[in-house]
C-alpha cells in the first residue's frame, strides 16, 4: 500500500472530495484524522472507513478558527504519533451571496477568506512543526480553475480567495522543500459535490459548464484520487510547488 505507516489529516473530511480523499488513504494504508466541520458527516466518514477495514479518527473542526486547527493537529499527533500528510480540502462557495465586487458584502467576503485561505494557512502552521519532527512532509492544497481564469463571473470573493492559495502554496513550497515537507496543489474543475449543489442546479448553468468543457462532463469527487494519493506518496518525491489540474481540459483553452 502506498501509504502504508504514514498519518493523515483530511479537512472537509465527511463529504464530496474530501470524503473521496480520505477512503482512498485509508484503503491506501494511511491513520487518517477526518477534520469536519459537521458532525454527521464526520463521523459517518469515519464508520464507512472502518467498516471497511481502515483507521480513523474525526475531530470536529472549523478551519478559521486557530484553535479548533490547532487541537486537531494534537489529536492527530496524540492518536497516531504525528502527521505526514495535509489534505487542505475545506471551502465555501458562497452561492447566492457572492457577487460582483461593487456588490460583494464585507460579511461575505470575510467568510470565504476565513475559511478558503486563512484555512488553509492555519492548518499549515499547526502541521509543519509536526511534520518538521518527523523531517517530511506532504502538503497538499486544493485550488481551482477560478483563481486563474475569469471562469466565474459574480464569484469575486470564491475566485480570488483561491487565487491566494496558488500565492500560498509557491511560498510555502520553496521556505520548507530543505525541511522534506513538500507543497502542492490540485486544481479540480466544475464538480459535484455538495459545495456545487446548488449552483448545479440551474440547469442552463449546468450545461454552460459541461459545454466548456474538453471532456464534455462534469467531474465526480473520485476524479481527485488519483492524483491525491501520488502527492501524498513517496512516488512523488520530487514533486514540490506544483499545480495539478483535475479539470476535464478547462484551463488548456
Amino acid at each position: 500500500m502506498r501509504l502504508q505507516g504514514k498519518v493523515a489529516i483530511v479537512t472537509g473530511g465527511g463529504a464530496g472530495m474530501g470524503i473521496a480523499v480520505a477512503k482512498a488513504y485509508a484503503r491506501e494504508g494511511a491513520k487518517v484524522v477526518v477534520a469536519e466541520i459537521n458532525p454527521t458527516d464526520g463521523q459517518a466518514a469515519v464508520d464507512a472507513i472502518v467498516a471497511a477495514g481502515g483507521e480513523a479518527i474525526f475531530v470536529k473542526t472549523n478551519v478559521a478558527i486557530a484553535s479548533d486547527v490547532e487541537a486537531m493537529v494534537a489529536q492527530a499527533v496524540q492518536h497516531f504519533g504525528g502527521v505526514d500528510i495535509l489534505y487542505s480540502n475545506a471551502a465555501v462557495q458562497l452561492v447566492g451571496q457572492d457577487a460582483r465586487a461593487h456588490e460583494l458584502s464585507e460579511a461575505v467576503w470575510a467568510r470565504t477568506y476565513d475559511v478558503n485561505i486563512r484555512g488553509v494557512w492555519l492548518c499549515a502552521k499547526y502541521a509543519i512543526p509536526a511534520m518538521l519532527q518527523r523531517g517530511r512532509g506532504s502538503i497538499i492544497n486544493v485550488a481551482s480553475p477560478t483563481g486563474l481564469l475569469g471562469c466565474a463571473p459574480g464569484f469575486t470573493a470564491y475566485s480570488s480567495s483561491k487565487g491566494a492559495v496558488y500565492g500560498l502554496t509557491r511560498v510555502m513550497a520553496a521556505d520548507y522543500a530543505r525541511d522534506g515537507i513538500r507543497v502542492n496543489a490540485v486544481v479540480p474543475g466544475a464538480t459535484e459535490t455538495p459545495l456545487t449543489k446548488e449552483l448545479f442546479a440551474d440547469q442552463a448553468t449546468r450545461e454552460g459548464l459541461v459545454n466548456s468543457t474538453p471532456l464534455g462532463r462534469l467531474g465526480q469527487p473520485e476524479d481527485v484520487v488519483g492524483l491525491a494519493v501520488f502527492l501524498a506518496s513517496d512516488e512523488s518525491a520530487y514533486c514540490t510547488g506544483g499545480f495539478y489540474m483535475v479539470d476535464g481540459g478547462l484551463t488548456a483553452i
